[in-house]
């Protein structure tokens, strides 16, 4: 049974900018955020924040909004009203509590149920964003300068689903692997699910897994039998 997630992203100073820029934009507006494992906190080294937040800008504003069954249609529309209105909500408080919009927070052109592709920082501690799944095309962007900081507040939410680190550094890799609580944590990639590999969250994001023989055991029930 999987609950759902507020995925964490930390991308470290040596981490490969461009490559994870692609790679991170088109994960992260994939089906217009709707995507369970999808990344939804992304955390910048401070020494690249400024890099990293105008790739991600000019990436965005190159995505095309639109009936997915167009040509050149990039992003599709949202499920229903209810996640419209959970975005304004979402942006509504982010602001109202200081956070600094850069690109897009608003209703498609008042049509339909399309959001536009949205880049926000700043976001204070007590905004909504903070603690609830986003299940949306909003790219939060946070600052860190410390390692074992991001790592707390990657690991603070009852959420333990997915998360993503870019770093080519080895050390760091495997202390990341290794501290960050959540079912998976992919390195340098944006595909955590393989259908042999058994994947499922933990704390509040679920019981149980998918794929590999783990999978199986689910619809299993075992029977003792004693013969004398």
């Amino acid at each position: 049974m999987e609950l759902g997630g507020h995925s964490p992203a930390i991308i470290a100073e040596d981490a490969d900018i461009e490559t994870t820029l692609d790679t991170l934009t088109g994960f992260k507006f994939r089906n217009a955020g709707q995507v369970c494992i999808a990344p939804s906190r992304f955390y910048v080294h401070e020494s690249i924040y400024d890099e990293v937040r105008d790739g991600f800008l000019n990436r965005i504003k190159k995505i095309n909004l639109g009936n997915g069954l167009n040509e050149g249609v990039t992003m599709g529309p949202l499920s229903n009203s209810r996640r419209v209105d959970a975005m304004k909500d979402f942006i509504d408080d982010a602001v109202k509590n200081g956070s600094n919009l850069i690109h897009g927070g608003n209703k498609h052109k008042d049509k339909g149920f399309f959001w536009e592709p949205t880049l926000i920082e700043n976001i204070n501690e007590e905004a909504k964003m903070m603690t609830e799944e986003i299940f949306g095309p909003i790219l939060a962007l946070f600052k860190f300068t410390d390692y074992d900081d991001v790592i707390e507040k990657a690991n603070s939410l009852n959420y333990g689903l997915a998360s993503y680190v870019y770093t080519t550094s080895k050390a760091l890799q495997e202390k990341m692997a290794r501290e960050i609580i959540a079912g998976g944590v992919s390195i340098n990639t944006a595909s955590p699910m393989h259908p042999e590999i058994p994947y499922g969250g933990i704390k509040e994001s679920g019981i149980g897994y998918e794929g590999g023989i783990d999978a199986i055991y689910s619809f299993l029930h075992k029977k003792n039998i004693n013969i004398v």
